[in-house]
């Protein structure tokens, strides 16, 4: 099989992707969808079915480019699915779904400490467990006979195969379901019972089964395709950024960049990590990585943001020049984004997002955002205690005012930017064939010619007062 290209499935909130990989690990092709939203009568709702549609079409295209033999699923956090009976049981909550007030109180009365998860009260439904909570006084019907809850990323293997499957950095990714500590289910999950209702545990790298008759059918593709259990995919990231020799095994951090700004440390060999330093109450939380081992993780809903402040473009090329010229302004002006837009979400949950003023010109404007897209993630590697190199990812990377004021911010890191080929995609690529080193050589960012240490030191001075 190793002689086989390889299909990652990457369902993001925001885009699902599929990605077509020769077996020398290069990008043949990549194909995106626009995920819709989809309501149920008592939920806002993910769009499981027009996934699957789209996927089936695309793996058609796929089998015509060559001989596939695996498949590997990735999906968002916050995610799962209830199957029964032999198929979906609900439409899976989305978690931007807002419980009720009654639901949300329930909840949180019977929620752990965050030292024995490292999953902090998030809003929305931003914890798994909230989501189950809510569906169980909905539809009490849901989690009984032979239900299992699957992760989202094991959901689509499962899809594929047929063989149920939880795996650690899903249920490790702010869920309230699991004990990085002790490495197995949390003291809530087995109180509520969800605990057994949780697929059978396997690890990332591990093939569940072969691809179904039907789907092969449906598909064209051979009946031996193998699919992988899958992860969680900020956790892709990091075990993507492994593959370089400026991360590797060394203490190090991946911010991923889409619809969330996840910054995931990965520590090094001998780093240490008191989880009692991590604030429960900023977004701050303890993934777990593709060995079971913490991430100190912060993260705040930057791509959600940088929408609703228009600047959903400021990565396109022809955006870069005007905005990186209009920075000095900014600064000399000091035109500022505080805190924040996506309420309950980030470093300063409770902060309500504001300009100190308004700029008339477009790409002074844009370039505000991208500062305050750096100002974000400075504070949240403050928060998690990141040392050594830093790696950009995702579509953000190509925001040269972004990454260029990030490394201007964190004068004793080094900032490197990758590529589509280095990102979440490619690190769920490894899982498939560990073996594969990088075809790109990571770029090392210049920090911006301009010291923003004062513009910093306001900003945060107004954050704080407020």
């Amino acid at each position: 099989m190793k002689d086989r290209m390889v299909v990652v499935l990457d369902v993001g909130k925001t885009m699902a992707k599929a990605s077509l990989w020769d077996e020398a690990g290069a990008l043949v092709r990549r194909l995106v969808r626009p995920n819709a939203r989809s309501s149920s009568d008592e939920y806002l709702a993910l769009d499981a079915t027009g996934i699957e549609t789209w996927l089936g079409e695309v793996l058609k295209q796929f089998a015509g480019l060559g001989r596939i033999g695996a498949i590997v699923p990735v999906a968002h956090g916050a995610a799962a699915a209830i199957v029964r009976d032999g198929v979906l049981a609900a439409p899976p909550v989305d978690y931007e779904y807002e419980p009720s007030q009654e639901h949300r109180e329930g909840y949180r009365n019977q929620r752990d400490a965050f030292s024995h998860t490292g999953s902090p009260a998030m809003g929305m439904s931003l914890n798994l467990g909230q989501q189950l909570h809510c569906l169980e006084a909905i539809r009490p019907e849901l989690l009984t006979g032979d239900a299992l809850i699957l992760p989202w990323p094991q959901y689509w293997a499962w899809v594929l195969s047929g063989v149920a499957a939880s795996e650690v950095t899903s249920l490790g990714s702010h869920t309230d379901l699991w004990s990085p500590a002790r490495n197995c289910a949390s003291d809530m999950a087995m109180r509520r019972g969800w605990a057994a209702r949780l697929a059978p545990l396997r690890q990332a790298h591990d093939v569940l089964g072969l691809i179904s008759r039907d789907w092969a059918k449906r598909t064209g593709l051979p009946g031996d395709v193998q699919v992988y259990a899958g992860l969680h995919d900020s956790n892709a990231a990091l075990y993507a950024a492994r593959g370089f020799p400026e991360i590797a095994d060394q203490d190090a951090t991946v911010i991923s960049t889409g619809t969330w700004f996840v910054s995931m440390r990965s520590l090094g060999s001998g780093s240490a990590f008191d989880l009692k330093a991590l604030p429960d109450d900023r977004n701050c939380l303890v993934n777990v990585d593709t060995e079971g081992r913490p991430a100190p993780t912060a993260l705040f809903m930057g791509g959600r943001e940088i929408e609703l402040l228009g600047g959903a473009d400021i990565d396109s090329s022809e955006r870069q020049n005007p905005m990186l010229a209009a920075i000095q302004a900014v600064v000399g002006q000091d035109i500022a984004v505080s805190p924040t837009w996506a309420p309950g979400t980030g470093p300063f949950p409770n902060g309500r997002g504001g300009w100190t003023r308004a700029s008339g010109d477009a790409s002074e404007s844009a370039a505000a955002i991208a500062l305050y897209a750096a100002l974000m993630c400075d504070v949240g590697l403050d928060l998690i205690g990141a040392s050594g190199p830093v790696l950009i990812d995702g579509r953000f990377g190509r925001c040269d005012p972004f990454t260029r004021a990030l490394a201007g911010l964190r004068q004793d890191a080094r900032v490197f930017v990758g590529s589509e080929e280095s990102d979440v995609s490619f690190g769920a690529l490894r899982v498939a064939r560990p073996h594969l080193k990088p075809n790109i050589v990571l770029k090392e960012v210049s920090p911006l010619a301009l010291d923003l240490s004062a513009y910093r030191s306001r900003w945060r001075d107004r954050v704080s007062a407020s």
